[in-house]
């Protein structure tokens, strides 16, 4: 067998590699999820980012609508304003009234619907929305926010789909809030609202109690800037890595039958 022949063999196994692990890596990662800034605590605040990758190469994501479950009510949900975005607030009536900070609340939020004034989400991109919290609930592990992602081809992709234990992974998972432990000051690590613009605007719709600050929005930009840093350069590595293994196999067989030949 010629040095053309077995190198040609090479790059396709090694193409069929690269194939593999980007269909492999679209599927593993390519979920709407939910991402605390810090702590996520029950009985706290704190603020998280909802991450919304476009999975598609022939359309944007224009529209998202992530919902809040009312068997266990959020008394304060605030959007952060995100350029190119519009956020609305649902609110819908409660069975039985939330108390907080010595009032009685009716109502909570039940949707937030972040629509594009502009291109959206284009192939290729991903786009966080950011949302302070508020009092998370302390007798639950757990937020399942059922999300639907709406694409400018009029495709509706619903990450509704809960996770049973011990069974495999959903095709289409609904994003999950975890909690941790209830801490002492019942703030949470990221516990107030992202600057004092969107307290003014999103306080009109979500009915925030105010315990704000700027401080936590500089934090939760940081740490949001460099968990999606290092998130891409892993995944770069790893698939790099794949593919030198894989061509490393594929020359060593090919080159053995050139021995044998």
């Amino acid at each position: 067998m010629s040095v053309s022949r077995i190198s040609t063999r090479v790059a396709l196994a090694g193409g069929i590699a690269l194939s593999s692990v980007v269909l492999l890596s679209g599927t593993a990662f390519a979920h709407v999820s939910v991402q605390p800034q810090g702590e996520a605590a029950k009985g706290g605040y704190a603020t998280v980012n909802i991450k919304v990758p476009n999975e598609r190469d022939n359309a944007s994501t224009v529209k998202l609508e992530v919902n809040f479950p009312l068997d266990h009510p959020l008394a304060s949900v605030m959007p952060q304003p995100v350029p190119g975005w519009k956020a609305e607030v649902t609110k819908s009536k409660l069975d039985k009234p939330l108390e907080l900070h010595g009032k009685k609340i009716n109502e909570a939020v039940s949707k937030v619907t972040w629509t594009a004034d502009g291109s959206g989400i284009a192939p290729g991109f991903f786009q966080t929305f950011p949302l302070s919290l508020g009092q998370l609930p302390e007798d639950v592990d757990q937020l399942v926010l059922k999300s639907i992602q709406t694409y400018s081809n009029k495709e509706v992709v619903r990450w509704i789909e809960e996770q049973k234990e011990g069974a495999e992974e959903p095709q289409n998972p609904a994003p999950v809030l975890k909690l941790s432990a209830a801490s002492d000051d019942h703030h949470g690590g990221g516990a107030t609202a992202p600057s004092a613009t969107a307290t003014a605007s999103a306080g009109e719709k979500a009915g925030h109690d105010g315990k704000a600050g700027d401080h936590e929005e500089k934090t939760a930009a940081a740490s949001s800037s460099s968990s999606s840093s290092s998130d891409t350069t892993a995944r770069i590595l790893g698939v790099i890595g794949i593919l030198v293994g894989v061509a490393g196999v594929a020359f060593g067989v090919l080159a053995g039958r050139h021995r044998s030949a």
